[in-house]
């Protein structure tokens, strides 16, 4: 049984869409129990109730506008940090928040700990291609600055939750750049160009351009914490535009927009939802010794009903042990 700890209270549409997309994902799977950490008040009424769920009561929970690091350290009853011990005390085998960002990041480093030989965990998420296939990128941010070994290292961590997780065969890896050639680059690239170049375990195809992600130029993308969060808020901002725009358009054209858009229903419905990637589940933290998972702050039902089936397939492929497994190889080697 895969036991998942979830912070209850955690994102803007908490409780109330965290219990339902419990509540959907223990219909679907028999093979998880969930521990839902928080206010058994507000969160009692919404949960359809199940011998595989339990409710850990605290009304103290993490903002977003507290300090991360403070947070984690003074609020020792907190929905997030209750669930975290918990999967460090062995009681769990999965921690799993909308919350606060920067808190759980630290939850993850401070309390559940880093697989030994990782010099540094990043946050890893599946993004849309055009294609529908998606490709994994990191960091997203749990880093501000990152050195060559950290990239060589995400790349290693982004392949094995590709081939593990989403069941690409020889995940192609990419390196971030501001051109194809080998010769771009600051010397951060430079080098860890060399680093991925060198190591024939790997399936690296070069340099890659942030405008040919969406086109599935590659399976795992890495780059530094500050590049990859802009990328990502890049990518977000602009598939908010272009639906906005969309609608605008069609509102004002007249009749004929109007009944052309009528006509392309199910169309525009597929187009938003290729540009939508929380059917594909949150952000992980890899590198650490069990699955931390974020999913977005206005997460709805779906989105984290998405997020526990993508744990449930990251148990289930036994992802951190095969990481330990290879980390501790290239110690070795």
């Amino acid at each position: 049984m895969k036991r998942i700890a979830i912070d209850a209270m955690g994102g803007d549409n908490a409780p109330q869409a965290v219990i339902q997309g419990v509540n959907q994902a223990l219909k679907d799977f028999d093979d998880i129990e969930i521990q839902l950490y928080g206010d058994e008040a507000k969160i009692n009424p919404l949960l359809e109730m199940n011998n595989r769920v339990s409710i850990i009561h605290t009304e103290e929970k993490i903002t977003y506008d507290d300090e991360p690091a403070k947070a984690i350290r003074r609020k020792k009853d907190a929905s997030m940090v209750l669930a975290a011990k918990a999967v460090k005390d062995g009681q769990a085998d999965a921690l799993f928040s909308a919350g606060n960002t920067g808190a759980l990041l630290a939850a993850g480093f401070f309390i559940v700990g880093r697989i030994k030989n990782i010099d540094r965990p990043g946050l890893m998420s599946t993004l849309p291609t055009i294609d529908g296939k998606g490709f994994d990128m990191m960091d997203l941010g749990a880093n501000a600055e990152n050195t060559a070994h950290h990239l060589y290292q995400y790349a290693i961590m982004g392949s094995f939750y590709a081939q593990h997780v989403r069941g690409v065969a020889k995940p192609r890896i990419g390196l971030l750049n501001n051109g194809t050639e080998e010769s771009k680059g600051d010397p951060l690239r430079k080098e860890a160009f060399e680093l991925l170049a060198a190591d024939s375990n790997l399936n690296f195809i070069g340099n890659v351009e942030a405008r040919d992600l969406m086109s599935g130029v590659a399976d795992v993308v890495v780059t530094d914490g500050f590049t990859g969060n802009a990328v990502l808020k890049t990518m977000e901002g602009t598939a908010i535009g272009i639906m906005s725009q969309l609608k605008q358009t069609v509102l004002a054209g007249g009749f004929k927009a109007k009944l052309g858009a009528l006509l392309l229903k199910k169309d525009l419905k597929k187009l938003k939802s290729s540009l939508d990637y929380s059917d594909a589940g949150g952000a992980v933290l890899l590198g650490l010794k069990a699955p931390v998972v974020k999913a977005h702050g206005s997460s709805d039902a779906k989105a984290i009903y998405s997020t526990i089936r993508q744990i449930r397939s990251m148990l289930d492929s036994d992802l951190v042990e095969k990481s330990v497994q290879e980390f501790e190889r290239l110690k070795n080697d």
